[in-house]
C-alpha cells in the first residue's frame, strides 16, 4: 500500500477559500478511483514562512493505481489549484509506503 502525501503551505489571505476548496477537491481526487481513502490533516508546527500548512494523505490500491493518477489525472488535477491560487499556495507531494499498520485491541 502506498500513500500520496501532498503538504501544502497556504497563505493567511486565501486560508479559508483555499480550505473549502480543497473539501470539494479531495472527493475528486478519490473519484479519480486510484485511492480508497483520504485524510485531510492540519500540521501543527509553525512555519517560518507563515501561513497554514496542511497534509493531505491519499491511501492508493497499489503501485500501479497510484502510476496510472500520475499518467491520467494528477496534472489536471494540480492544475485546478495552481489557476486558483497561483503563488499564494505552496506544495510538494511524497510517497510512503506502509510497511504495518498497529490499531489498539481492548479485547
Amino acid at each position: 500500500m502506498i500513500i500520496y502525501n501532498v503538504t501544502a503551505n497556504i497563505d493567511e489571505s486565501i486560508h479559508d477559500e483555499w480550505l473549502a476548496w480543497i473539501k470539494e477537491h479531495i472527493p475528486e481526487v478519490l473519484a479519480t478511483g486510484k485511492f480508497d481513502k483520504a485524510i485531510l490533516t492540519k500540521v501543527l508546527v509553525e512555519e517560518e514562512m507563515g501561513g497554514h500548512t496542511y497534509s493531505i494523505q491519499y491511501r492508493s490500491y497499489s503501485r500501479d493505481a497510484l502510476d496510472a493518477y500520475y499518467k491520467e489525472d494528477a496534472e489536471r488535477l494540480r492544475n485546478d489549484g495552481l489557476k486558483k491560487f497561483a503563488d499564494k499556495m505552496l506544495a510538494f507531494r511524497t510517497e510512503l509506503q506502509i510497511v504495518d499498520e498497529y490499531t489498539v485491541n481492548f479485547n
